[in-house]
């Protein structure tokens, strides 16, 4: 910890515990979990996911935003975008009189309003180099919360690149993660380019065949890769990252296919020095993965409702893994909850209202939320769906 720049928090958590402890615990998920995640009311039965919401990151960041608070009382403090993906965590910041900075490629117009005497907090999804860079010039203060699983995978991406391989990453480009992971490729005169999906990486693996032109990689992926990509040069050696929230079978299904793809090219002999991986899931967002494979491996439930932002890619993942199996709707909090119906949003597409989404009669109902979700929209949405069949948090045995 020096005088401009914080990374572990400034020992003032007997001090904000308390408020936080306020503001986002349950007492409904508690009584849950004492009830062995597994309750009853009426005829309703509600199966919570044994590993859910908050992570340990997540839960770090945010506390060192209320400690930023406490320790600066009369500073101005700015938040570079939202701390984590969760709209009930971020207004609740806004409510602190933290200022959440809008989105901008230029440093300069995203920090024009900060000032030397400001204090900025970075994000749990950490911010690019050129970002940290214009900041550290600045001279104001920083808060650093950036996630140790995310600064895991900058120090593998930062040595992938320095070993002359470029770095493909499994992730949506425009994310605050994908896009500081890529600066760092970027920072040591590296490559990079990412795919979204098992389809994307299809299209690479089309190209390294030669079914595919450098041009068509070139358009597709124009965004998505570094500054004067050209996938004939840039493609001939080649290493795996993650963004730490993507779903882990899915980036595993997208690294063999490009091993595959780069020893049809190059034979297996060269192998080894023409492809790279490694994995970079955080263990929070594979826990509650595997929480949720678990539940539906029991095959008793009814539906499924997964509760988080809807920019929440690890919520997003823990959708996509239900969405195939059983009913699953998708909120970002109780207010989805209407008695008209249940606003949600399916995967890959637009909020929809859909009515009639609780059955009547005895119905078992699955609960899981993104690692960014807080117990206390867990418990609201809870409640809010008791409140349905008559019924309150007390009733459940």
């Amino acid at each position: 910890m020096s005088d401009t720049y914080f990374q572990k928090g400034f020992g003032l958590k007997a001090s904000v515990g308390p408020v936080v402890a306020q503001s986002y615990h349950s007492g409904v998920v508690q009584r849950l979990k004492q009830l062995g995640y597994d309750a009853t009311a009426g005829d309703l039965r509600m199966k919570l996911a044994r590993e859910f919401g908050f992570c340990y990151g997540v839960d770090r960041a945010v506390q060192y935003a209320y400690e930023t608070r406490e320790q600066f009382p009369d500073k101005r403090i700015f938040l570079v975008g939202e701390i984590i993906h969760n709209p009930d965590v971020n207004t609740r910041l806004r409510a602190e009189g933290i200022v959440i900075l809008g989105n901008s490629n230029d440093p300069a117009v995203r920090f024009a309003d900060v000032q030397p005497d400001d204090v900025v907090i970075l994000p749990a999804f950490g911010v690019t180099t050129p970002e940290m860079e214009y900041l550290r010039q600045k001279g104001c203060a920083l808060v650093d919360t950036t996630c140790g699983s995310v600064l895991n995978v900058w120090k593998k991406v930062h040595r992938c690149a320095l070993d002359g391989f470029t770095v493909i990453i499994h992730g949506k480009h425009y994310h605050e993660e994908t896009r500081a992971t890529a600066s760092h490729a970027v920072m040591c005169e590296g490559k990079y380019i990412c795919v979204r999906d098992i389809p994307e990486a299809e299209i690479l693996c089309s190209f390294l065949r030669g079914q595919v032109s450098a041009a068509l990689i070139k358009e597709k992926f124009r965004e998505a890769s570094s500054p004067d990509f050209d996938p004939e040069r840039d493609l001939q050696r080649i290493g795996l990252a993650n963004q730490t929230t993507m779903m882990m079978g899915e980036s595993m299904a997208i690294q063999e296919l490009l091993r595959a793809a780069t020893r049809d090219r190059y034979g297996e002999a060269s192998l080894d020095y023409r492809f790279s991986a490694f994995d970079t899931i955080c263990s929070a967002t594979q826990d509650r993965q595997d929480a949720v494979k678990a539940m539906l491996a029991e095959g008793d439930l009814n539906l499924m409702i997964v509760i988080g932002g809807y920019n929440s890619s690890n919520t997003q993942a823990l959708a996509q893994m239900c969405a195939p199996r059983l009913p699953t709707y998708h909120i970002e909090g109780p207010g989805c909850i209407e008695e008209g119906g249940i606003r949600h949003r399916l995967v890959k597409q637009a909020e929809r209202l859909t009515p009639d989404w609780l059955p009547q009669g005895p119905v078992t109902l699955g609960l899981t939320a993104g690692a960014s979700t807080p117990d206390s929209v867990v418990g609201d949405v809870l409640e809010r769906i008791l409140a349905l069949r008559g019924q309150m948090a007390n009733d459940l045995v």
